[in-house]
């Protein structure tokens, strides 16, 4: 399956003052199958969970749209579907209730494209570091926002470092932190324990190589 990522949206929170992100993206199978998804959270929720939406079959029958909520369960994330609408989706058709959901026969394939959203597309990712409260050992100017991570990398442990060549001092920051401020680094956060990437300009790529 081909994941295309589209539009993020960033807009404050008109009851809580955080930032709502929304993060959009088409799919389409090896036989043409057309699906839209939006999944996304918001910053200054206690209760730290996402959402998803998944349309299919615009303007058909049997076309609708399936909302699940996205929640942090034992290291891992769990996705389970609901009854509140969260985001309107090109290929989306209806508001889907649970029940009915759970009764669609196509919600193999919208399980299949929220799960290959969530490997393919780089802001999930950012998601789920929020969702996990990844921690990350960051140097003083990366927490501070004076500077932007120059080397990313992660232990043979797994644990994440946010570097800047000045290592004089670190604070326990948490991974979703850096991202909120440097999109740049959702080029990364595939990195495997044991794993550095490290660049030389701040706007030019990233070089991968061993911790």
């Amino acid at each position: 399956m081909r994941i295309t990522e589209g539009r993020l949206v960033d807009r404050v929170c008109p009851h809580c003052g955080g930032i709502e992100r929304r993060a959009f993206g088409e799919s389409e199978s090896e036989r043409g199958e057309l699906a839209s998804y939006a999944f996304g959270w918001t910053t200054t929720h206690d209760d730290r969970r996402g959402a998803l939406t998944i349309g299919i079959g615009a303007g058909n029958e049997g076309g609708g749209s399936f909302h699940a909520t996205i929640v942090e369960q034992d290291g891992a994330y769990a996705m389970g579907l609901n009854d509140e609408p969260f985001e309107d989706v090109p290929e989306g058709g209806p508001d889907l209730t649970r029940d009915e959901a759970l009764e669609h026969p196509d919600l193999e394939y919208v399980w299949w494209v929220a799960d290959e959203a969530m490997l393919q597309d780089r802001r999930a990712r950012w998601m789920l570091h929020w969702l996990f409260a990844t921690p990350a050992a960051t140097a003083q100017p990366v927490y501070d926002g004076r500077e932007q991570a120059r080397v990313v990398a992660r232990d043979p442990e797994g644990g994440w470092q946010l570097l800047s060549g000045d290592e004089d001092a670190f604070r326990h920051g948490r991974l979703h932190q850096a991202l909120d401020r440097d999109q740049s680094l959702l080029d990364v956060l595939d990195l495997e324990p044991g794993q550095r990437a490290e660049r030389r300009k701040l706007l030019g790529g990233w070089k991968r190589g061993t911790y």
